[in-house]
């Protein structure tokens, strides 16, 4: 098995040193700010999460959202915050792990320097998953494969953000199964699941978690997962590596940072608070119920996982030849 793998599977923190003032008072409020709309992966953990942490943490914690530019806008207005506590920022793993390297020099922030990894929430895969903009007998990748060679002006993707990983897997998929796509970008998950269920997208390669509840009841159709193995709340659905697709693999993580010398011993509590809370019975039920997986991890272990990601997409999206167009 490898590291990754390892990681992955059960964790394992991006140590920063500095000289870390230390935490005047405890924070009355904490507000954690969402790089995306509400609606999607983020409220289905985030807001079971903040009842959970009544009693446990004694500051309010509340979640917002500054979406834009795929997470970006959150991530700088927190980078510029003050390092006490107050203020958090929430995303999934490619702002920190793929926009280095897809933006570069144009990426207003550095995950490994203006950031300390607080504690991670959970983690995910994606499903590739058709609605309405494709035929009812495409039921497979083999399926959508024909049906796209034959309908290019029909054959799009969605992403929840330009330079993502779901933006990566469909550049990699259409290589892979040599059917040129176009990508449609969105400013989030759940505003691209609408028009995946309407029609307008004909595929889209979605947290697991959206569109759960949508391939149960019939109205999306999963027709495979980019997880290692099969993921458990998916298991009549193969892997995109068991039909072939070796090299598609991704596992996603939602997780807190703070700001840049935010004191170590408020990121030790808050990260025991959290581990507590997502421990709890009603929160095994919200991970069960969106098909994730808890990330039990205290801030080393965390912020080795996001290196240990940021390390594996270099090459991926230098092998991709993707150029950010804003």
């Amino acid at each position: 098995m490898s590291n990754r793998r390892q990681m992955l599977q059960h964790g394992a923190a991006l140590p920063l040193a500095f000289a870390l003032p230390p935490l005047a008072a405890q924070p009355a409020q904490t507000v954690v700010w969402s790089g995306f709309p509400s609606g999607g992966l983020g409220d289905q953990v985030t807001r079971p999460l903040l009842e959970r942490l009544k009693g446990r943490w004694p500051g309010a914690v509340i979640l917002d959202s500054k979406p834009g530019a795929g997470g970006r806008i959150a991530a700088d207005f927190v980078k510029r915050a003050a390092p006490d506590g107050a203020t958090l920022l929430q995303l999934p793993s490619s702002p920190l792990t793929i926009y280095p390297h897809s933006y570069g020099r144009k990426l207003s922030y550095d995950p490994l320097v203006d950031f300390v990894a607080v504690t991670p929430l959970a983690g995910y895969t994606l499903s590739m998953s058709v609605g309405p903009g494709v035929p009812a007998d495409v039921r497979t990748v083999a399926d959508f494969v024909r049906w796209a060679k034959a309908n290019p002006d029909k054959a799009n993707y969605g992403i929840p953000a330009p330079g993502s990983v779901p933006h990566f897997v469909g550049m990699m998929f259409e290589r892979a199964a040599g059917v040129p796509m176009k990508s449609i970008p969105y400013k989030g998950g759940a505003p691209l699941l609408q028009d995946l269920m309407g029609g307008q997208v004909a595929v889209a390669f979605n947290v697991v978690s959206e569109v759960l509840p949508h391939v149960r009841s019939g109205r999306l159709r999963s027709l495979a997962v980019a997880s290692p193995q099969r993921w458990a709340s998916l298991p009549d659905v193969p892997t995109l590596a068991e039909l072939g697709y070796k090299d598609i693999v991704a596992v996603e993580f939602l997780g807190w940072y703070a700001p840049a010398r935010t004191p170590p011993e408020f990121v030790a509590k808050l990260n025991a608070a959290v581990q507590e809370a997502l421990a709890t019975p009603e929160m095994a039920a919200v991970f069960q119920q969106h098909g994730l997986v808890p990330l039990r991890e205290g801030p080393e272990a965390f912020a080795q996982r996001v290196r240990a990601e940021l390390a594996h997409w270099g090459p991926v999206v230098k092998a991709t030849g993707f150029t950010p167009e804003d």
